[in-house]
């Protein structure tokens, strides 16, 4: 069984606006080194079609991107990457696929299939499924600003604490600092 891990970039005030981080050559190969290690994706249907706008165009040569962003999109591009949608079931981007049905036992199936694992990059999403007890770790880039104003980490609020064992962090020459926690036993 491969392991959910809930990666996101993050204010220090808890702020998850994708628009609100640092988005540089070292942020970006971040991702894609988590990516990599990676067996699949898994979103929500906004993220989902965030994503899908941006990805492809990049991932095809058809928009002007730094080396580190294209890499990030060649490779997302290749991924294996599930989207939980109740209101949509059609994700013509390639090798995407439906998640639907009981959230709990389609995202335990994902992650029982998955031996390499499954990135979560949707904090909504990441919000039931942290309720439901299904999320291994924590990889968070935490970028050196308060925004001031959400979408927040968790916003919808859990029904108590989750308790974290540090497992690494790495300073980045931005200012951001990568997190990496797994849920304490």
């Amino acid at each position: 069984m491969g392991l959910l891990t809930f990666s996101i970039n993050v204010t220090l005030d808890g702020c998850v606006d994708h628009r609100e981080g640092i988005a540089d050559d070292e942020t970006h190969a971040y991702f894609t080194a988590l990516m990599d290690d990676a067996g699949a994706m898994l979103w929500g249907r906004v993220t989902y079609e965030m994503m899908e706008d941006a990805w492809p165009a990049v991932a095809r040569g058809d928009e002007d991107a730094p080396a580190a962003m294209r890499e990030w999109a060649v490779k997302l591009e290749a991924k294996p990457k599930y989207v939980v949608s109740t209101t949509r079931e059609d994700f013509p981007w390639s090798n995407s696929h439906h998640l639907g049905g009981d959230l709990r036992t389609a995202v335990q199936g994902l992650k029982d299939a998955t031996p390499g694992g499954v990135l979560l990059g949707s904090g909504m999403l990441a919000t039931e499924l942290d309720r439901l007890g299904l999320i291994d770790e924590y990889r968070f880039l935490v970028h050196p600003r308060i925004a001031g104003h959400g979408p927040k980490l968790h916003q919808g609020g859990l029904p108590g604490t989750r308790r974290l064992e540090l497992v690494s962090s790495e300073p980045l020459r931005c200012g951001a600092v990568a997190v990496h926690y797994r849920r304490a036993a």
